[in-house]
C-alpha cells in the first residue's frame, strides 16, 4: 500500500514508519519542520514537509493523491487551546475529507482511550480542550464513508512493544500503551478488515493483536 502519515516526526511515526517500509508499504511522511527530514529519511520512508495548520482541503487532496491510506499520528501537542482545536480537530477533519476525495480509503486515527463523552473532565481543566478535539474529530471520521479505525491507547509510554494488548481497558483502567505498542497495531490493521469501523481502546496486555483483532 502507499500510506501517508501525519505527524511523520512523532514518537509514534517514527517507530511506525520503519515497521512499514520493511512490511513492504510505501511510506510519505508529513513533517512541518525541514530539520526533521533526515530523521524520516533515516527510516526508510518519504519525507514531506507541510503544515496540516495551514494547509487547506484542496492541498491536501493534492497531498494525498495516489494514496491507499491515511494515518494520523498528529497533534498540536497541547498548550494553547486554539492551537488544539486547529490541529487535532479542524486540520485531522480536512484530512479525512480530502482523503475521501483523493480516494485514499484507508484511514487510521490514533486517538486516546479518553476521546469519549461519557468520560469529559471538568469544563475548568485545561485537558478539556485536547478532549473535546478528538472526540470531535473521531465523530467526524465515524461518519466518513472511509474504512475507518479509531485507536484509544491510554497514556504513552517508552516501554518496549510486545505485540500483545489489553482488550478490556478502558479510559484510566488497563489503558497504559507503549508507543511500540500503538505502531505494531496500527501496522496490522491497516489491511485487517476486521478493524474497519471499529473504535479500538486497547493498553499494554497479554493477548497477542492477531487474537484480539478474531475476536472482535
Amino acid at each position: 500500500m502507499r500510506v501517508t502519515i501525519f505527524g511523520g516526526h512523532g514518537k509514534v511515526a517514527l517507530l511506525l514508519a520503519p515497521m512499514l517500509v520493511e512490511a513492504g508499504h510505501d511510506v510519505t511522511c508529513v513533517v512541518r519542520n525541514p530539520d526533521h527530514i533526515e530523521d524520516v529519511q533515516a527510516t526508510g520512508a518519504i519525507a514531506l514537509v507541510s503544515s496540516v495548520e495551514e494547509a487547506d482541503e484542496s492541498a491536501l487532496v493534492d497531498l494525498l493523491q495516489g494514496q491507499d491510506a491515511v494515518v494520523w499520528s498528529a497533534g498540536a501537542g497541547g498548550g494553547d487551546p486554539a492551537r488544539t482545536y486547529a490541529v487535532d480537530r479542524d486540520a485531522a477533519i480536512r484530512s479525512m475529507d480530502a482523503a475521501l476525495e483523493a480516494g485514499a480509503q484507508r484511514y487510521v486515527m490514533v486517538s486516546f482511550s479518553g476521546s469519549d463523552p461519557d468520560v469529559l473532565v471538568p469544563e475548568d481543566d485545561p485537558f478539556r480542550h485536547y478532549q473535546q478535539a478528538k472526540i470531535a474529530a473521531d465523530e467526524h471520521l465515524r461518519g466518513t464513508d472511509l474504512d475507518w479505525t479509531v485507536l484509544g491507547p491510554g497514556p504513552l509510554t517508552l516501554e518496549p512493544g510486545t505485540a500483545s494488548v489489553n482488550p478490556r481497558a478502558r479510559a484510566g483502567d488497563g489503558d497504559r500503551t507503549s508507543r511500540e505498542l500503538v505502531a505494531q497495531v496500527i501496522l496490522a490493521v491497516l489491511e485487517d478488515p476486521r478493524s474497519f469501523g471499529r473504535t479500538l481502546v486497547l493498553g499494554d496486555g497479554d493477548v497477542p493483536i492477531d487474537d484480539w483483532l478474531a475476536s472482535l
